[in-house]
């Protein structure tokens, strides 16, 4: 039995890492991808978990296979598809550490996964489907995550939904909205940065759009502020929580530790459970997700920098919150 199921892209994000002699930036291999990243911190914090995807039959992907296996993560859904090259992003960072995106991805690997070629019983086996909107910026992929969410939700699966908007990859804002919101009703957990709730629902008021989108049918909306924390919204209410003081180097993966974390603590939750899950103890679940995120952003990479689960426990008894 896994506690998650993950489907979606692998890849590698090429990560600044200073420059050479003669001043040329250099460039560090990371492996990457959000939905292999939220599958990676919560096997780091004890859970079992499955990932579904496609790359290429190259030394990327070779590198990404193993990557999986030594973070734990079952990788018998993955796919090595010798006629596709795997996807590269290429991260370049501010001095603040935020960064932005450059995609090599025009057939890339993850994006030519076909429904036949998943193994359906992995998504039997697991407590939570999730997924992201990568995966719906083309066909064949569009298609495939549409079936595979369609199935985890008709046999009873939790699904966790994270947009993960990137502008690059869509024709344009417009297609990226219409696409992302088909598959919200589907969603029991969704996971959005503030940036993409207003892309979806129009609104600037985080109150007003978090209770927007929960309207549409998630019973957990969770909204990603970077430095300002987090906040949430449930059937008892909603809150915003500050996140923590640490030194920022590189928000890659960030939001995916976040979410990660999160899954962790709900793992064992039924759609009921979510639903009439109190304040107070959703409240303590995120605080425990901003602190798997802010300790993220203290190293380069994504995978690589996640925490240990006593790093997060000794971060929140030390309280020291962003003001």
């Amino acid at each position: 039995m896994f506690d998650v199921c993950a489907l979606g892209e692998l890849l590698i994000d090429w990560t600044p890492s200073g420059r050479n002699e003669q001043g040329v930036a250099l460039f560090g291999q990371n492996p990457g991808g959000a939905p292999a990243n939220v599958l990676a911190m919560t096997t780091k914090l004890g859970g079992k978990t499955v990932f579904i995807g496609k790359v290429g039959g190259d030394a990327f992907g070779g590198y990404l296979e193993k990557t999986l296996l030594d973070a734990g993560i079952d990788a018998s859904g993955l796919i090595k598809d010798p006629r596709y090259l795997t996807t590269l992003a290429f991260v370049n960072l501010t001095e603040a550490g935020d960064r932005s995106f450059s995609f090599y991805r025009r057939q890339g690997a993850d994006l030519m996964l076909e429904w036949d070629e998943i193994n359906k019983t992995l998504i039997d086996s697991a407590k939570i489907f999730h997924f992201g909107s990568l995966s719906l910026t083309d066909e064949p992929c569009r298609q495939t995550t549409h079936k595979a969410v369609s199935y985890a939700k008709s046999n009873g699966k939790i699904v966790s939904y994270d947009p993960n908007y990137r502008p690059l990859l869509w024709k344009n804002q417009d297609e990226a909205a219409r696409e992302i919101v088909r598959l919200i009703p589907q969603a029991d957990i969704l996971k959005v940065s503030e940036e993409e709730m207003e892309l979806i629902t129009g609104k600037r008021s985080i109150e007003a759009g978090a209770a927007e989108l929960a309207a549409q049918g998630p019973a957990v909306v969770l909204v990603s502020l970077g430095r300002e924390g987090a906040f949430f919204c449930c059937a008892a209410g909603s809150a915003h929580l500050k996140t923590y003081d640490v030194k920022t180097i590189d928000t890659t993966g960030a939001g995916d530790a976040f979410l990660g974390a999160i899954l962790y603590k709900l793992k064992d939750k039924s759609r009921g459970q979510l639903e009439s899950i109190s304040k107070d103890e959703l409240s303590a679940i995120v605080d425990f997700g901003n602190a798997a995120g802010s300790l993220t952003t203290a190293k380069r990479g994504a995978i690589p920098a996640l925490p240990l689960k006593n790093e997060i426990e000794t971060l929140l008894s030390e309280k020291k919150r962003l003001l």
